[in-house]
């Protein structure tokens, strides 16, 4: 009882222990035992008996004082794991958000930013990670508004966005001091998650602001899942272009549709022909890179391009066809597109006659 109420009050277990102590000294040198007493056997019972008594104290204050101490840390951490979770949802009051951050050390009128670490699989303890990412972010941005956390088996780390990054002008992706990079750096130490991948949101102001960074480093994991980025850092800002994209559904829909579906007409399917785009592409129109890439020889690449441009009217080679079909495979990785069917779209609905409709009735729907 005496330890949990210590521990409650705030008092120390070891400044505990030494008030014991010290009550045991000035009752030792008051027992008439010791005081009169010429016998050594007596003397060392009555010590045996004080020193028991102490030992006995000490051991039930201990237990008493770690176990509020552990209720209390369990306690924190459900309420630290609940403010995380409103913060990233971005739904809570506002008012009882500030509240509750507060004891955290976070200002929630400054601008904050997300990052997000996810393992190349799922590890069944992600301690390691948030204990190691806590230590540098902490010794980097302080122990005040500065976060790391847990969530669906990835890292979250929230950080006071630094000056250049609130001012608008873009932080050099290539520098190693960028917050993204600092982090992949220390996680790529660790033995257990690699290869990690880290996606950092746009610093954003407010309470609401950490989750919208949040929703911009998730959506930025999610889509370079589906676009096949090994990177190992994804700033928001390199996503913004695949967002545009995804954004209007139907007109990227048609788009790989009208462009890229004839490529499935080829004798190895669409598949090849698309990975050998974006490796055209991605090396600036290069074939010979493009190539090397690939691991083909050039005389394949120009090959397969040559079948692009049969089979679907568009050159890879024309600068104004080479946008609209760049524009049509991003578009197409976005949409897992050729593994997965392309979300039929109301313009494709509209031209594709129904099986379950005679055929006069589909056409007429068509038209």
């Amino acid at each position: 009882m005496l330890g949990r109420r210590a521990a409650e009050s705030g008092v120390p277990a070891g400044q505990a222990v030494s008030l014991y102590l010290s009550a045991a000294r000035q009752v030792w040198a008051e027992l008439p035992m010791v005081v009169r007493a010429r016998d050594s056997a007596a003397v060392r019972a009555a010590a045996d008996a004080v020193l028991q008594v102490i030992d006995d104290a000490v051991a039930v204050f201990a237990d008493g004082h770690a176990q509020a101490l552990r209720e209390r840390v369990r306690r924190e951490e459900t309420i630290r794991r609940e403010l995380i979770e409103d913060l990233l949802r971005g739904d809570a009051h506002l008012g009882e958000l500030v509240e509750r951050a507060e004891p955290f050390g976070l200002d929630l009128t400054r601008t904050h930013q997300v990052a997000l670490a996810a393992p190349g699989r799922r590890l069944p303890d992600i301690e390691a990670a948030v204990s190691s990412l806590e230590r540098i972010v902490l010794d980097r941005f302080g122990d005040r508004d500065a976060l790391v956390a847990t969530k669906d088996g990835q890292v979250v780390v929230l950080v006071p966005a630094e000056p250049a990054s609130v001012s608008g002008v873009r932080s050099n992706p290539g520098k190693a001091t960028s917050l993204g990079r600092v982090l992949h750096a220390e996680l790529d130490r660790l033995r257990r998650g690699r290869p990690w991948q880290i996606a950092v949101g746009r610093p954003h102001l407010g309470a609401y602001g950490i989750a919208r960074s949040y929703e911009e480093a998730r959506e930025g994991l999610s889509m370079a899942a589906r676009l096949r980025l090994e990177r190992p850092v994804i700033e928001a800002e390199d996503m913004l272009v695949y967002r545009v994209l995804v954004r209007d559904l139907p007109a990227i829909t048609d788009l790989v549709h009208t462009v890229l579906s004839p490529l499935v007409q080829a004798r190895s399917g669409a598949a090849a022909l698309l990975a050998t785009l974006e490796a055209y592409f991605a090396t600036g129109a290069i074939a010979t890179q493009a190539a090397a890439r690939l691991h083909l020889s050039v005389r394949a690449v120009a090959y397969r391009l040559a079948r692009v441009k049969a089979l679907t009217g568009y050159d890879p080679a024309d600068p104004t066809h080479r946008f609209t079909l760049h524009t049509a495979v991003l578009g197409a990785r976005a949409l897992g597109w050729p593994e997965h069917e392309l979300p039929l779209s109301q313009s494709l609905e509209r031209s594709t006659p129904r099986a379950d409709l005679p055929a006069g009735r589909a056409d007429r729907r068509a038209t």
